[in-house]
């Protein structure tokens, strides 16, 4: 498996991939993951990378059995 946000494939970032992500704030953690927030693409944490992803899977299946019911 290929680990490209670990050692030699974060050194060619700026600051070796590090800085302060957007959403939480924090400093000097890996900046690496692309995501678009508010119609712009930036980069920002794996934790908020997780925390987001986490949020749309929760919301796809509430909305789901909405669809079905007025299918029916």
């Amino acid at each position: 498996m290929s680990k490209a946000h670990r050692g030699k494939g974060i050194r060619a970032e700026q600051n070796r991939g590090r800085g302060v992500c957007p959403v939480c704030n924090k400093t000097g953690i890996k900046v690496l993951y692309e995501q678009e927030i508010n119609g712009a693409k930036t980069k920002i944490c794996k934790i908020c990378r997780a925390n987001i992803k986490n949020k749309k899977a929760a919301e796809a299946p509430a909305e789901k059995p909405a669809e079905e019911a007025s299918a029916e």
